[in-house]
């Protein structure tokens, strides 16, 4: 699986979120947080789709990926160890944590395969 393909989705989840947060609560922070970490993934996950359209790997859009997404676990996860609330703060965590193992794996493993041009 391509890093973009997670990405895209999870970057509009979070922006998802702190829009509903910031409806139901009013919410700055959560309007803040979700806007800004989640536009900043899917602005990522289109870079990283463009770079595999040319047949390259971003690195640079994995590991602001993977920058984001653990951040986003500590912030969270701390958060949830404070409040024990499961939602927002359990469940971003638990997502983001996945998602950083993901992104390290893709680090790992090299990146995007890219399949080799066909004439």
């Amino acid at each position: 699986m391509h890093d973009f393909c997670f990405t895209i989705p999870y970057g509009l989840l979070l922006v998802l979120g702190g829009v509903i947060g910031y409806a139901k609560k009013g919410s700055t922070a959560s309007l803040a947080g979700g806007l800004g970490t989640g536009l900043l993934l899917v602005l990522a996950g289109y870079l990283s789709l463009q770079a595999f359209h040319k047949h390259k790997n971003s690195y640079f859009a994995l590991i602001l990926e993977t920058a984001v997404a653990a951040i986003l676990t500590w912030i969270m996860g701390q958060r949830y160890m404070q409040t024990g609330k499961i939602m927002p703060p359990g469940i971003v965590a638990g997502i983001s944590l996945a998602m950083t193992v993901f992104y390290i794996y893709k680090i790992a493993t090299g990146g995007n395969h890219i399949p080799p041009k066909t004439e």
